[in-house]
């Protein structure tokens, strides 16, 4: 298939789109900086294409002649207008391109919690671009993940970052429960959702095995990473104060709004679909590896004895965002 990705250069992007290689599909990766993710075209039958995305225009070229559209695009941080240019309208523009190309298979990538009623600003423009994608006339399927992890995540990499620079580790919404998915559990739900009918019209919560608290997952982190440390959970009003003080960074690892999320549970009640066909990976049988202190001469770093390494990491030394 022709499969135009939007937002496919990240973290999760990248691991789609190797899986999407090693099937023989042809990609086109739109992305702003095309110099910056270049490491990608060492995949068959890719393309970096520079784009703006929020062209309607540009949009309408990108869409044009593919089979399939996925859309990626999701930032966690930002104010109600943010969140609505990059979570609502975007999608909004790609649905309407969809439409007026003809092409109907689209994929779409959700979060546990999406919900127009949900607490944060987050969650609920989540929800509305769901909407949006149910209400067209597109073959979509929508995946809600709860949190990501593997190699290059953001989150079990952040905490055990944190826990070899603190003495104590003050946490926000240490009870919150989470059930972490492996990154490659993700994009083979993705690649095979390409080629399954029967997943037309579905919404599929993509969740590991095993549920956490907050709390839980950063002991692993530090226990993982060979930095344990204490884990200090924070009241909500501490809480608060922790994130408006975070606000003042660049780039904060804490919001109001990330807490607001917090205030529900981020797991899946029917746990990993079993239409999808398999058993999703336990973050244990995962996580200790990429976690552990480095050594000099560890290129399998991620590398687990029971499943196949990514394209992408057997053609490129090093790590890739």
């Amino acid at each position: 298939m022709r499969v135009l990705i939007i937002g496919g250069t990240g973290f999760i992007g990248s691991s789609i789109a190797a899986r999407l290689a090693a099937a023989g599909h042809t990609q086109t990766l739109a992305t702003r900086h095309p110099e910056q993710h270049a490491a990608l075209l060492v995949l068959p039958l890719l393309e970096l294409v520079e784009a703006d995305v929020h062209d309607p225009a540009r949009l309408a070229e990108l869409v044009r002649d593919q089979d399939a559209v996925i859309n990626l695009v999701g930032i966690l941080h930002g104010d109600a207008t943010r969140f609505e240019r990059i979570h609502v309208a975007l999608t909004e523009k790609i649905v309407a391109a969809c439409e007026a190309a003809g092409v109907r298979r689209y994929l779409h990538m959700s979060a546990l919690g999406a919900d127009v009623d949900a607490p944060s600003m987050y969650q609920r423009s989540k929800g509305r671009a769901e909407s949006c994608v149910v209400a067209s006339r597109l073959d979509w399927t929508i995946f809600r993940p709860s949190v990501v992890f593997g190699r290059d995540d953001h989150f079990l990499n952040l905490f055990a970052r944190l826990q070899q620079r603190l003495p104590v580790l003050p946490l926000a919404g240490a009870a919150t429960r989470f059930q972490p998915v492996w990154v490659e559990d993700v994009s083979r739900a993705f690649a095979t959702a390409l080629g399954r009918n029967d997943l037309i019209h579905r919404r599929l919560d993509l969740a590991g095995p095993t549920v956490y608290t907050l709390a839980e997952l950063v002991r692993l982190a530090g226990q993982w990473s060979q930095h344990p440390r204490p884990v200090l959970p924070l009241p909500d009003a501490l809480a608060r104060l922790e994130a408006t003080l975070m606000a003042l960074l660049p780039d904060p690892p804490l919001t109001h709004d990330n807490l607001d999320s917090m205030k529900i549970d981020n797991v899946a009640a029917g746990g990993f679909p079993a239409v999808l066909g398999w058993t999703p990976k336990a973050l244990e049988a995962v996580a200790p590896r990429y976690l552990a202190p480095l050594m000099p001469a560890a290129p399998h770093r991620g590398a687990t004895p029971t499943s196949p390494p990514s394209p992408v990491k057997s053609l490129i030394v090093g790590d890739m965002q």
